[in-house]
């Protein structure tokens, strides 16, 4: 473990530099829990329709808990941002003036 001292503070350093493995390979296995035996098949199918690796526990118990696969399946899309106005380009209002002489104030 790191330590940074900041204005005579110690903080840890949290970043160590190594990259996470990809969800649903060999090194960052899923992990589901299920209840019956009739889901773990259903779930065993999908995993290997997909080609990715898991683990699934078989817990009558247990809550079932299939978050792991529900991130595979629905996968975070990539945020496009806006672009934003500069200052000296005409104002998107459509007055004529520079952006920082009308709206931009």
């Amino acid at each position: 473990m790191n330590l940074i001292i900041l204005n005579g503070e110690k903080m840890e350093k949290i970043f160590d530099g190594k990259k996470t493995a990809k969800f649903g390979t060999e090194n960052n296995p899923a992990i589901v829990n299920v209840q019956t035996e009739e889901r773990l098949k259903e779930l065993e199918s999908v995993f290997e329709e997909n080609g990715w690796k898991y683990k699934i526990e078989l817990a009558p118990d247990k809550p079932e808990d299939i978050t792991d696969l529900e991130i595979l399946l629905n996968p975070l899309k990539t945020r496009i941002a806006e672009k934003k106005v500069g200052r000296n380009e005409p104002c998107p209002c459509g007055s004529g003036k520079k952006y920082k002489k009308c709206c931009g104030k």
